[in-house]
């Protein structure tokens, strides 16, 4: 049955992520937070695997569609992410190790996902102006930015991903949704490669990755669709309600922890 209900999560939440460029592990991971069936380690894998399966389906599904991709953003970025995606991993096993208690993991993650969501939703709400920064050092600087947060807080991308792209490099909404996603693949990459030589996945109930793949590639598909027929400012209030949604969840949690 929970194999199900986190099959129906994932079709939903990487949908909207995939249009909206936060990966869909900013959804995945906070409901299946109040869900409660797996342990955060667990649910961070879960949605990692979610995350880098749409961002794989989605990024092919854009390639296929036509879109124009600048590579040289795109491999600076990830590059910078691949490295934070490490470090991000290493910092949450540290955590872990740390207090010795998983709740105390959950609330740091949920008071660094709610930061990230204020700024998200103010920057976008208020239409900040963004740098203009062209060189590849400030490429891979925001990718590690990125990289190490996704990695971290166990979400894919997140908001984060979208803003400060928007922020550094002064995108469109809809082009820095693509570099995000963009990114987050090779995030969530380097997480699962670092799981798999430090701890493994013989810690994890594999049998749920029979409902958690087939969906992530089924709101892959979904999400690079609609991603191709919505306006970018559509695309902006998609992007505003799941942080509001997001956060309203968060929030909801850090309670319950409390």
């Amino acid at each position: 049955m929970i194999g199900v209900i986190y099959f129906i999560v994932i079709v939903l939440a990487n949908t909207i992520g995939s249009v909206s460029g936060m990966g869909g592990g900013v959804l995945i991971k906070p409901i299946f937070d109040f869900i409660g069936a797996h342990s955060v380690a667990a649910i961070s894998f879960y949605s990692t695997v979610a995350v880098f399966t749409m961002s794989l389906v989605s990024t092919a599904r854009q390639l296929a569609s036509g879109r124009k991709i600048n590579w040289q953003i795109v491999l600076w970025v990830s590059g910078g992410a691949i490295l934070g995606g490490i470090l991000g991993n290493v910092v949450f096993d540290q955590l872990l190790l740390l207090f010795q208690n998983e709740d105390q993991v959950q609330m740091v993650q949920i008071f660094l996902t709610v930061v990230m969501l204020l700024f998200a939703f103010f920057y976008t709400k208020y239409d900040w102006p963004g740098f203009q920064l062209k060189k590849d050092f400030w490429y891979c600087f925001c990718g590690l930015v990125l990289g190490f947060l996704a990695s971290l807080l166990g979400i894919g991308g997140g908001p984060i991903n979208v803003s400060l792209l928007m922020l550094m490099f002064a995108l469109p909404i809809k082009e820095a949704t693509v570099y995000s996603i963009c990114t987050i693949f090779f995030s969530q990459l380097a997480k699962i490669v670092t799981i798999a030589g430090i701890t493994g996945f013989g810690l994890y109930d594999l049998k749920i990755l029979w409902f958690v793949i087939p969906a992530a590639i089924v709101g892959g598909l979904l999400g690079a669709w609609a991603s191709t027929i919505l306006s970018p400012q559509k695309v902006t209030i998609i992007f505003q309600m799941v942080i509001l949604l997001v956060l309203v969840i968060n929030l909801y949690n850090g309670y319950q922890l409390l």
